[in-house]
Parts: C-alpha cells; sequence; structure tokens
C-alpha cells in the first residue's frame, strides 16, 4: 500500500503541470481532459467551456507521483493543512529546487542549516501549495 496526493487546481491545472515541469523536472505520466471521457462515462454532462480542462493527470517527481485535476474549475485553488516534502540529494540541489518553488510564491522558511538536515525550508509556490524542502542526512 502506497499513499498518493491528489492535487485539484480548480481551473489551473494545466499551469502548474508546466510550472513543476520546470521547476521540480516533473514527468507527466498521464494525462486526461475531460473531452476525452466517452459519452457513457458522462461527456455529455461536461460544460463545453470545460471539454479542455484536465480531468486526471498523474506526474512522476523523482521517485513518487503527484496527481492532479482541475476539479471544479472555479479558479480558485485552496491548499491548506498539508506539505509536499521535497527531499534533495545535496544542498546545491535543495536551493535550486527552493528557488523554483518560490518562484511567484512566498517563502515561509527560508532555507536554513538545521539539527536535522543541513538545509531545510518551507515555501508556498504560486498556486499555494506548500512544500518542505531538506536535505536528507
Amino acid at each position: 500500500m502506497h499513499i498518493e496526493p491528489y492535487l485539484f487546481f480548480d481551473g489551473r491545472c494545466e499551469e502548474a503541470i508546466e510550472f513543476y515541469r520546470k521547476a521540480v523536472g516533473a514527468e507527466v505520466v498521464l494525462l486526461l481532459r475531460y473531452k476525452d471521457a466517452p459519452e457513457t462515462a458522462g461527456r455529455a454532462n461536461v460544460p463545453t467551456d470545460t471539454e479542455e480542462k484536465i480531468m486526471h493527470s498523474t506526474l512522476r517527481i523523482g521517485g513518487s507521483n503527484v496527481m492532479a485535476s482541475d476539479g471544479s474549475n472555479l479558479g480558485k485553488p485552496k491548499f491548506e493543512g498539508f506539505s509536499l516534502s521535497l527531499t534533495a540529494a545535496d544542498d546545491a540541489e535543495a536551493e535550486r529546487l527552493f528557488a523554483a518553488l518560490g518562484d511567484g510564491g512566498k517563502v515561509h522558511q527560508p532555507l536554513i542549516k538545521t539539527f536535522f538536515s543541513s538545509r531545510f525550508g518551507m515555501v508556498a509556490d504560486r498556486f499555494g501549495v506548500q512544500w518542505m524542502v531538506l536535505v536528507a542526512q
């Protein structure tokens, strides 16, 4: 058994996927748009202005999967009560990842040396997803 996060970007999923591809090297494993659903699966109920939106996607980040969707397409993604933890191989990688995720976002804890890691920081990316970046000891 394993747990995979599922993020709902409320209409900004395609933008988020492109951001994560550049920021953390995410690989798109699967991408299904609402228009890809067969008629028998309820596609007739999908508004035509959302047919190009992302119904489901799977991104591979390092050795983990993160799933994502446009969800309700209301344009107001809200991410609270969790963080995605990203473990870097070394300080240089941690600094690069932290800077990339923080581009257009908000730093909550700058990258610093701690008793448990040579680099640890917390940042909310431009979509509001909270990230903890650290170097494994």
